[in-house]
């Protein structure tokens, strides 16, 4: 298929014929890259090393925090970047592409990578729901779109479910119109949450509401409570692991989201339309999210296009496929989805 620049001739080919020329302009870049770059090719290697490096930065970052080498404030967010490495790795083990042959090994990445996030479902679970968002993105029964609040409009409620794991399958439960369905929703989160997201949950909760009885009686000029030694030195380890491994990943899961579930497009699209499934979003004021998620905003409506790339290699080929994705018609910089709760469609607002 010839690839133009002419509006005329774009505006002639269907969507189908759109979605055949973007794919083939991503995987001949991707092909370019590779062959430029032979090291490419060592790709179980390289997310091996990936991993081990996020997983030593996390444990450099707590080991200066717990000496007093690092102060709360620079290990959370440096904590949270090195963690989203490894939830890169996790989307890209979900579609085989480290270890595609060696189950051990591949198990192993998956479960280290599972460890370092503990905010997260299992990842094995996980995998076949997000199969299934990308056999039918954006439908109603996209069940990974809608738990991270595709669909809401926005205010508090939606707020929350973008930060909170337990608030979105709490206020999700709605879209559920029997009690049985529900109560087979909750089970099957407590199964996907289980063991990791019940203690990182239950640690931030914790955390949450001891400081939160502390300030609250403090600012009504009763004092701090007076607590047992044996809570204190619960609290002492419970503040540890929330500056070093729970607040780095509600900061870097908020991130992920808020941008993950403003690029999709939910509810009025069509079923397996990559163009209307997501948007290119890379303004400016969104980088502060995209640190925490390897610039997913910008990267990952190639992901949608092209499945057998790793997140860096989409990276390496995003100039070539932003241009041929912004001829064929993907939207960039749709902010105005914030406003129609993910709606593709704009007659309506």
């Amino acid at each position: 298929m010839r690839i133009t620049t002419e509006k005329n001739d774009v505006d002639r080919m269907t969507d189908d014929e759109k979605i055949a020329c973007i794919k083939r302009v991503i995987i001949e870049s991707g092909d370019r890259i590779r062959t430029r770059f032979p090291v490419l090719s060592h790709q179980d290697f390289i997310g091996a090393a990936i991993l081990i490096i996020s997983l030593a930065g996390m444990a450099g970052c707590a080991a200066l925090y717990y000496y007093g080498l690092m102060t709360w404030w620079l290990c959370i967010p440096l904590s949270a970047l090195f963690a989203s490495f490894t939830h890169e790795l996790e989307h890209d083990l979900i579609h085989y592409m480290y270890f595609r042959k060696k189950p051990l090994p591949h198990n192993l990445m998956m479960l280290f990578g599972w460890l370092a996030r503990p905010s997260t479902i299992n990842p094995w679970l996980r995998r076949r729901i997000h199969i299934y968002h990308h056999q039918h993105s954006g439908m109603k029964d996209d069940i990974e779109e809608r738990g991270i609040s595709n669909g809401e409009t926005w205010g508090l409620r939606r707020l929350l479910m973008t930060g909170d794991g337990t608030m979105a399958v709490l206020f999700g439960l709605r879209y559920l119109p029997t009690w049985r369905e529900r109560a087979v929703r909750i089970f099957h989160a407590l199964v996907a949450y289980f063991p990791l997201g019940w203690i990182h949950w239950g640690l931030w909760y914790c955390f949450f509401g001891f400081h939160l009885i502390n300030g609250i009686t403090q600012m009504s000029g009763f004092g701090e409570p007076t607590w047992s030694p044996a809570t204190l030195k619960f609290m002492s380890v419970v503040n540890f692991l929330t500056v070093v491994w729970i607040a780095p990943n509600v900061l870097r899961s908020f991130c992920l989201h808020f941008v993950s579930s403003n690029i999709h497009y939910f509810g009025d699209i069509q079923d397996g339309n990559f163009i209307q499934q997501t948007q290119v979003m890379k303004t400016w004021w969104m980088i502060p999210f995209q640190l925490f998620c390897f610039n997913f905003g910008s990267t990952h409506a190639i992901h949608h296009f092209v499945l057998r790339d790793p997140f860096y290699i989409r990276q390496m080929t995003a100039s070539d496929a932003h241009k041929i994705m912004r001829r064929m018609g993907v939207r960039f910089n749709d902010t105005g989805t914030f406003f129609r709760a993910n709606q593709y469609h704009t007659d309506q607002f």
